[in-house]
């Protein structure tokens, strides 16, 4: 493989399951990884927003927060990183951040495409897998 590696991260325990295959592919392959957390800006704030849709209003310097650990676990196998803290949804900044660096390889986790939350939210593997620029690989993570 040839190519930077993408992996998005939402800072949970299945991604980081995703994030820590996406690590080792990179240092199996010597490639760079860019590692993406999609946040939504304020926009009026999260007051009456349901508690089980309150984990997507996910702030910016919750996403930085994120990216650093993810970027210190990945620097601590020697791998080369850039971090993208994207505002948005984030199968989008997934992809985006794919075709921009021109990637070889989209790293996703499984979370999700069987879940029922999915018929109101969208499936962000599911969407990132049939929209992807190049080959994704989907960890098992649940």
């Amino acid at each position: 493989m040839d190519g930077p590696i993408v992996v998005g991260t939402d800072g949970s325990s299945s991604a980081a399951i995703a994030v820590n295959s996406a690590i080792e592919m990179a240092a199996a392959f010597s490639q760079p990884l860019h590692i993406v957390s999609a946040y939504h800006a304020a926009r009026g704030g999260s007051d009456g927003v349901p508690s089980e849709y309150a984990e997507l209003m996910r702030t910016s310097t919750e996403a930085d927060t994120i990216l650093v650990e993810a970027e210190r676990r990945a620097q601590a196998k020697g791998v080369q990183t850039k971090t993208h803290p994207v505002d948005g949804d984030a199968a989008d900044a997934i992809l985006d951040t794919a075709e921009a660096v021109n990637a070889a390889l989209i790293v996703i986790g499984n979370k999700g495409m069987s879940s029922k939350k999915r018929f109101l939210l969208g499936n962000v593997p599911s969407k990132v897998v049939h929209h992807a620029p190049c080959s994704t690989y989907v960890v098992h993570t649940t």
